[in-house]
């Protein structure tokens, strides 16, 4: 089966290129949704994450209260460091352990951070989403309800989009409306289509 790691800075159109490969028929497993799972009431990731930042980083309910450690680690990065040495192994066992259980011509790998996590291990094209820095902030701002400031922070913390792209193996430009992303998206189905069957 083939493996597509789809990657892509913040704003530029992930979940919606996801969601059209999704009603293509394609498996995606996305890590931010693993990220969750593998930090659930009872689960290890969480009883490691309460040893390192304490209790004081859950909610009332028990469960980790996302929001309070984002700000914690986002300007020290060695609690950062801290964080991803704990949940970046889990999250990719959880990833592995759902794509043994599929049976389709290749599969998509959703890693926002897969070019700064340096993991290429199992991946065999890297699929960039690539917009406009002015529309990453448009669309970031308007969905996470941020500051410009606070998004032009984050952008500034990601891989580079001049890095992004000399890393692709292949690129869908997320830089006019829907039909045009949409038919991209078909496209590149199509050759992946092609490349499954041939490394078959």
């Amino acid at each position: 089966m083939l493996i597509i790691g789809l990657t892509g800075g913040i704003g530029s159109g992930k979940t919606t290129v996801c969601n059209y490969f999704s009603a293509l028929g394609i498996p995606v497993i996305d890590a931010d949704v693993a990220a969750r799972e593998v930090v659930q009431p009872g689960q290890p990731g969480l009883s490691q994450v309460i040893e390192i930042f304490g209790q004081d980083i859950l909610t009332s309910a028990n469960t980790l209260n996302r929001s309070k450690l984002r700000e914690q680690i986002f300007y020290d990065e060695s609690s950062r460091k801290k964080l991803e040495a704990i949940l970046h192994p889990l999250i990719r066992q959880q990833m592995d352990k759902k794509l043994a259980g599929l049976k389709t011509p290749y599969a998509i790998l959703a890693i926002p951070l897969l070019l700064e996590s340096g993991r290429r291990e199992g991946i065999d094209r890297i699929l960039v989403i690539d917009a406009d820095e002015s529309q990453q902030i448009a669309r970031a701002c308007q969905r996470d309800h941020q500051s410009k400031n606070q998004i032009h922070t984050i952008i500034a913390a990601q891989c580079s989009r001049k890095d992004r792209l000399s890393a692709a193996d292949d690129v869908i430009y997320n830089t006019g409306d829907l039909e045009q992303l949409n038919s991209q998206v078909t496209e590149m189905h199509n050759r992946y289509l092609r490349l499954a069957a041939q490394n078959s």
